[in-house]
C-alpha cells in the first residue's frame, strides 16, 4: 500500500512554491505526521530547509542526475518509513525537461498542489491555472494555492474565476506576509542550520497555513491511490574487503553542500565518516585515512578560514602525506592556494593547488555535468562517466604550474584536477546514483593510502 504523498510545484521561481512547502511539510509535523521531505533537482539549500521544519533527511529527487530507477527506489525507501511524503518541485512545474517537476511527477504518480502568485493579477489566474491543468494529461493536477492575496475582495475575485473556468480546486489563499520571508543570498536562500526561520517565524509560518490552507482537503488528494512503487532497496556499491576506513568530512557553516545518498553510499562501503570543522577546529580529528570537503560557502567566511592557519597547514600535510583528498566546488576553493571576496581582498587558503579563486559579482556556471574520467583517478579508471551538476560565482586563475585535470566535460573543458598523489577537486558537484561504485572505489584508496588505489 502506498503511503500518502504529494508534490507542491509553482508556475514560477520565486512564486512563494518553497514558502508553502515548508508551511505545509510543518503544519502537517505539528499534527504528529512523521513528514518525509524529498526535493524534485540538484539543490542543497531547499532539502536542509525541510530538515529544519520536518526533522527528517531531505532526499534529492533528480531524474536527469540520477536516472529513473534510482529516483522510484529513493522514494519508495524513504517514503515507507514515513507516514506522507511531500515532495518540493524546481523552478515552474514544466521547466527543466527530464529534469522538471512535471517529469517526476508523473514518474511517480504524484497529485501536484500548484502555487501560483497572484499578486498582480485576479480572474486571469484561471487562465493560468486552466494552462497548467491542461498542458499535459499525464499531469495530475490536484490543487492550488494562489500566493499574494491582498484582500478579501482580491481573494473572492481569484477564488471564483478559477472555480467558474477550472476543475482544479483552490486548497488555500495566502495573504501577503513579509513576515515568513526566507532570506537569500548569492547561491539561493540560507541553509537550515542558519534558522532563518528562528523565533517565532516558524510558528507563524505554521500558523499561516493553518488558517488559510485547507490541510485536511489536501491530506485526502495525498492519499488518493497511486501506480505501484518499485522495490525499495537500493543497490549497494561493489563490495571492499578490508577494515573499516575513517574518513573526515569537512561540516560547518562554510561546507554544508553535501547529497546524503553520497554519504550513505560511503557508510554502506566501510567508511565511518567523521566530522570537523575548518572554520572552528584547531586540528584534524585524529587516525584519519581520507578527507571529503564539500561544497557550501568558504567566500562567506574566507577571513575566518584564513586566520585558522593550523587547520590549513594540517589539510596541506595531510594531503603531502599520500592520504586522499577529495574537494567539491567550496572544498575545492578552500584546497587552493587563495579566495579573492568582491573588494579584491585576498584570503590564504591550504595550498594543494596553485590556483586563486575569485569571486565574481555574477553566475559564472550553471547546469548538469556528466565528467568522463580520462585518466585513472581516486573516483574511478579512465573512461567512467560521472553525474553531477554545477553552481558558483567564482572564477579560478590558474596561476603557473601545470595541474593535470582528471575528468573532460561534454564541451572539452578540463575539469577535476589532482594534486599530489592522492588528492583530487574540481567544481562539479557529483551525484552517484548511477555511478555507485565510485563510493567503493574512494573507500578502498582511503584504506590503501600508502601504495597504489584499492583495487574495487
Amino acid at each position: 500500500m502506498n503511503r500518502p504523498a504529494l508534490l507542491v510545484a509553482g508556475t514560477h521561481s520565486g512564486c512563494g512554491k518553497t514558502t508553502v512547502t515548508l508551511g505545509v511539510m510543518a503544519a502537517l509535523a505539528k499534527r504528529g505526521l512523521a513528514v518525509q521531505p524529498f526535493k524534485c533537482g540538484p539543490d542543497f539549500i531547499d532539502p536542509s530547509l525541510h530538515r529544519m521544519v520536518a526533522g527528517r533527511v531531505s532526499r534529492n529527487l533528480d531524474i536527469r542526475m540520477c536516472g529513473v530507477d534510482w529516483v522510484r527506489r529513493t522514494f519508495a525507501r524513504h517514503g515507507r518509513e514515513a507516514e506522507i511524503a511531500v515532495v518540493e518541485g524546481v523552478m515552474g512545474l514544466f521547466d527543466g525537461g527530464e529534469g522538471s517537476a512535471a517529469t517526476l511527477a508523473k514518474t511517480l504518480d504524484l497529485p501536484v498542489l500548484l502555487v501560483v502568485d497572484v499578486r498582480s493579477a485576479a480572474e486571469s489566474v484561471a487562465a493560468v491555472v486552466h494552462g497548467f491543468a491542461t498542458l499535459d494529461a499525464g499531469v495530475r493536477l490536484a490543487g492550488v494555492i494562489c500566493n499574494g492575496i491582498g484582500s478579501d475582495k482580491h481573494r473572492a475575485m481569484v477564488e471564483e474565476a478559477v472555480g467558474r473556468h477550472c476543475t482544479v480546486p483552490v486548497l488555500g489563499s495566502l495573504p501577503r506576509s513579509e513576515s515568513v520571508t526566507i532570506p537569500s543570498r548569492h547561491l539561493g536562500l540560507h541553509m537550515g542550520e542558519e534558522h532563518p526561520l528562528a523565533g517565532e517565524g516558524l510558528e507563524r509560518l505554521i500558523a499561516l497555513i493553518e488558517t488559510h490552507v485547507d490541510l485536511e482537503r489536501l491530506l485526502r488528494i495525498a492519499s488518493s491511490p497511486r501506480g505501484g512503487e518499485a522495490v525499495a532497496e537500493l543497490p549497494a556499491p561493489i563490495a571492499v574487503s578490508g577494515a573499516p576506513v575513517r574518513i573526515g568530512l569537512a561540516r560547518d557553516a562554510a561546507f554544508c553542500f553535501y547529497y546524503e545518498d553520497n554519504l550513505d553510499l560511503l557508510r554502506t562501503a566501510g567508511a565511518e565518516l567523521i566530522p570537523f570543522s575548518p572554520l572552528n577546529d584547531g586540528q584534524l580529528p585524529p587516525s584519519l585515512d581520507g578527507l571529503y570537503l564539500g561544497g557550501g560557502y568558504p567566500e562567506l567566511h574566507a577571513r575566518r578560514l584564513s586566520d585558522n592557519r593550523a587547520m590549513r597547514e594540517q589539510v596541506r600535510a595531510f594531503a603531502e602525506s599520500g592520504r586522499p583528498v577529495y574537494g567539491e566546488c567550496g572544498g575545492f576553493m578552500y584546497l587552493c592556494h587563495s579566495i579573492a571576496d568582491l573588494d579584491g581582498e585576498v584570503f590564504a587558503m591550504a595550498g594543494l593547488y596553485p590556483f586563486a579563486a575569485r569571486m565574481q559579482t555574477r553566475l559564472r556556471s550553471l547546469g548538469y555535468r556528466r565528467p568522463r574520467i580520462v585518466r585513472d583517478c581516486l573516483l574511478g579508471p579512465a573512461g567512467t562517466v560521472l553525474h553531477g551538476h554545477e553552481f558558483h560565482y567564482s572564477t579560478i586563475e590558474t596561476g603557473d604550474g601545470p595541474v593535470p585535470a582528471v575528468y573532460e566535460l561534454e564541451a572539452g573543458r578540463p575539469e577535476g584536477f589532482q594534486a599530489q598523489a592522492a588528492t583530487l577537486a574540481g567544481y562539479v558537484h557529483l551525484h552517484w546514483g548511477r555511478t555507485p561504485e565510485v563510493a567503493a572505489r574512494l573507500a578502498a584508496a582511503c584504506r590503501s593510502w600508502g601504495g597504489k588505489l584499492g583495487k574495487v
